[in-house]
């Protein structure tokens, strides 16, 4: 068996992301805890929001017609029932909705998406560390190219995470004005795709990354996102999915963001590979003797080239890809390359304990 780790990008993250994780284990907390003393933001109130509506369970009472919360009293251990008249419930529900919709957008701005991702994807490293489960080659995309080389111990923890800290913050600060969209059109010809980005004329957009088999992300303007996305689907694209991301990602437009980041990496010391990681830039393993910093600086201007690094990582001789963090996407990119894997998602505690008993056994 050869493991390959994947890491997800910008996208992935979900409100509440590995919050079951969070509460089960306590290296994983640490994790979280270490992030915030070097960066000074509270990456677990970030990841899973301000609410805390643990033990909380809303029912209603047929014969009384009331709203009931029972809610777990953790000093007690015992359950109290309040009773709510179906008004005030409405009013309680459409504040917590209303809370939700704040906690989400936060989550989704950049300089904090792009550490909450990472965070989790490390804690899930330290877990997968103590059950001794390790892989022989890494590999993320986009930001997730920075858990494999932390992974890899080509950067420190330290290092890493302040890294991903200041390229979140400079993506987000140096994103131009204007509204912002990425897509996935799937199952259109590349050349297909690449005719109708050029044929849009009331904004910018091009294709970004190359994700796999069949599927293309395009990056740009809104309002010609939105056009190109029309028109692909007229063109006989299978499907069109808007992405959760606010800039014009891996294209000429964060030039400013890439030369902010290229003088922040001189301040920082790379390693030697303790296991090999491929780059997005090229699709190839990483030498002892690359320019990383040029490369991680391009590398936010630059297309991903996700489809040749699964080919690379398949012709490494991998049957057995492992998905850490959060979402199942990177593993359907490799579903598509190959029928003959094996394929797994750590993303809560169910499916870490699912994946290491499976790869244990």
């Amino acid at each position: 068996m050869k493991i390959g780790f994947l890491f997800p990008g910008q996208g992935a993250q979900t409100l509440e992301m590995g919050k079951d994780l969070y509460d089960s284990y306590s290296e994983y907390r640490k994790v979280y805890d270490k992030v915030t003393e070097l960066t000074g933001i509270d990456i677990a109130k970030i990841t899973f929001g301000e609410q805390d509506n643990k033990g909380i369970i809303i029912n209603k009472n047929e014969e009384t017609n009331k709203i009931e919360v029972i809610n777990q009293n953790e000093e007690t251990n015992k359950a109290e029932v309040i009773d709510k008249n179906e008004e005030e419930h409405k009013n309680q529900e459409k504040e917590r909705n209303e809370e939700k919709e704040k906690d989400e957008k936060k989550l989704n701005e950049t300089k904090y998406t792009q550490l909450a991702i990472l965070t989790m994807s490390l804690a899930i490293l330290e877990l997968l560390k103590e059950k001794n489960i390790k892989a022989d080659i890494s590999m993320g995309l986009s930001l997730g190219e920075y858990s494999a080389l932390i992974y890899s111990k080509v950067l420190s923890f330290e290092d890493g995470v302040k890294v991903v800290q200041k390229r979140g913050e400079f993506m987000q600060e140096f994103s131009p004005k204007g509204t912002w969209s990425m897509a996935a059109i799937i199952g259109l010809d590349e050349k297909i795709l690449k005719e109708i980005c050029n044929s849009i004329d009331t904004g910018f957009v091009t294709l970004a990354n190359f994700n796999c088999v069949g599927q293309i992300a395009i990056s740009g303007e809104k309002e010609a996102v939105n056009q190109a996305m029309e028109k692909a689907k007229e063109a006989g694209a299978k499907k069109v999915v808007e992405l959760k991301t606010s800039g014009p990602f891996h294209t000429e437009k964060l030039k400013q963001a890439s030369e902010a980041l290229r003088k922040e990496l001189d301040n920082v010391t790379f390693h030697e590979f303790a296991t090999p990681v491929i780059k997005n830039i090229d699709g190839k393993k990483y030498e002892q003797n690359d320019d990383i910093k040029d490369i991680l600086a391009k590398h936010i201007i630059s297309p991903v080239r996700f489809k040749e690094s699964i080919e690379t990582m398949l012709n490494e001789g991998v049957d057995t890809f492992v998905e850490i963090g959060p979402g199942k996407t990177l593993t359907s990119f490799v579903k598509r390359a190959s029928s003959n894997v094996k394929l797994y998602n750590i993303n809560d505690k169910i499916s870490f304990e699912r994946t290491v008993n499976e790869l244990n056994s």
